[in-house]
């Protein structure tokens, strides 16, 4: 049986994640549901995004993800499961699907229920749906195939000859600025030469292994395991000490030399 994962803006305090939870193990008890998160901020899909796609491909392939994230955004009641690099999607059709999926979910099916307008459709439907894909359940049965799924587009970094311009796209619990500027974009424009990365009004010319390399307080930039490009403060919240956020400009210049 593959594994479950859930990832919601419910939050913690009220009893939604549980019902989903119990819906689950009302229809198998055996079942393993992995949670990612419940404080994503309510129907803030750019953050789902950023948090669920640094992480699923770490599961093991066939594993089901049920995302009720901004669950009731689509006014038709639309909701839809796919199959992405080997991982089942179930959730609404709020945009949130194609920029996970950069635009190319693959087949899309749009699951089938007599009442679209359900007050919790991650329990009603998204949770029992889960529940057949990990038993091993044909994803074609539980809908008609669609191309009709609602399209965001995420920002797209600006590469020049001298310069990268790329935005934060993720403020972490510890302030830390987490941005859509990679390291294989820095070093491949780089060649070799030396740079600064400017936010707000700091600059900093040198990426450091971790932020505890320089001293409490200092500004450090760093790459995450994702290879993305991290502003912090070594023991302190850099989104609040430098008045930076989600979107918020970086770039990084490159000067002739070594």
């Amino acid at each position: 049986m593959a594994v479950i994962t859930f990832i919601s803006d419910f939050g913690y305090r009220d009893h939604y994640v549980a019902a989903v939870k119990a819906k689950i193990l009302s229809l198998d008890p055996q079942v393993p549901v992995v949670d990612i998160t419940h404080a994503i901020e309510p129907f803030n899909i750019a953050q789902a995004e950023y948090v669920f796609g640094s992480v699923f491909q770490d599961f093991p392939e066939g594993t089901v993800h049920l995302i009720a994230v901004d669950t009731h955004g689509c006014k038709q009641g639309k909701y839809h499961a796919t199959k992405y690099k080997g991982h089942y999607f179930l959730l609404a059709n709020n945009g949130l699907l194609s920029l996970l999926t950069d635009g190319q979910p693959g087949v899309v099916v749009e699951l089938k229920t007599d009442t679209p307008f359900m007050p919790s459709p991650a329990r009603d439907l998204l949770a029992p749906a889960a529940v057949f894909l990990a038993k091993g359940g044909d994803m074609d049965v539980l809908g008609d195939r669609t191309t009709h799924i609602r399209q965001l587009f995420n920002r797209q970094l600006r590469l020049g000859d001298h310069a990268i311009t790329g935005h934060v796209i993720h403020v972490d619990r510890f302030g830390n600025l987490i941005t859509d500027i990679t390291r294989d974009s820095v070093e491949t424009i780089a060649h070799g030469r030396t740079f600064t990365i400017h936010f707000g009004r700091e600059t900093i010319g040198r990426i450091y292994p971790n932020y505890n390399q320089v001293d409490d307080g200092d500004c450090c930039c760093t790459y995450n395991s994702q290879g993305q490009l991290c502003i912090g403060i070594n023991k302190g919240h850099a989104a609040e000490l430098l008045g930076l956020g989600f979107d918020s400009q970086v770039d990084v210049r490159f000067y002739p030399g070594n």
